[in-house]
């Protein structure tokens, strides 16, 4: 006997219409730096340069927290120095140190001028690099601007020293405290400075050679 059926066992249920992926926005391909114009390239390397150095002086006179000590903050234009230095003539590490001791001059007092002490740092860096005395990691950055920044305090307070319109002793008790707070600061802060940076140029001598 047969059993009959009420209406399907199973319901199919409509098939809803496909939907089409939906397209999604084509991704913006940058062309690697070496296809890169060679003017377009000098220009955006140009840029960089200068905003870094920007960037530095607009530190100096900022005072956020953990960027002080004894109300001394990193030497943001000698860790530069050092970073563009390190891998260049002393020649050029010297132009820079003067440069940028004249910007600091433009912001501070002229008197004496940081261009003296910047310049040397400059100059006794790139000359470091030539004699290969120094490795290219974050310790041996931190160790030469800690050097580098007793280097240029002490010049600075014989500079002061040498004008005569101040206590010698005065000069020689705060240039203690500001020697070692500075170097300290400066040292620790230093890689933020020279990574980026020495990344940046990496890049761009690859992209030229």
């Amino acid at each position: 006997m047969k059993i009959p059926a009420f209406g399907r066992s199973r319901q199919q249920k409509p098939k809803s219409p496909s939907k089409s992926p939906s397209k999604l926005p084509a991704k913006l391909k940058i062309k690697p730096l070496s296809q890169w114009h060679p003017r377009l390239r000098q220009v955006l390397d140009l840029t960089v340069t200068a905003g870094s150095v920007l960037l530095c002086l607009m530190m100096l006179p900022t005072r956020l927290p953990g960027m002080e000590l004894l109300g001394i903050a990193p030497n943001w234009l000698l860790i530069w120095v050092v970073s563009w230095s390190v891998k260049r003539t002393v020649f050029q590490g010297a132009l820079a140190g003067i440069v940028l001791g004249l910007l600091q001059d433009a912001m501070t007092s002229p008197n004496p001028s940081h261009a003296i002490s910047l310049g040397i740092v400059g100059m006794i860096t790139g000359f470091m690099q030539k004699q290969r005395f120094i490795q290219e990691d974050f310790i041996s950055i931190a160790l030469i601007v800690f050097g580098m920044t007793v280097l240029e305090e002490t010049i600075f307070a014989l500079l002061l020293t040498w004008m005569g319109d101040r206590n010698i002793q005065d000069i020689w008790t705060y240039y203690q405290k500001v020697a070692l707070a500075s170097a300290i600061l400066s040292s620790l802060w230093a890689p933020v400075i020279y990574y980026p940076l020495n990344k940046w140029w990496q890049q761009i001598k690859l992209a030229q050679s």
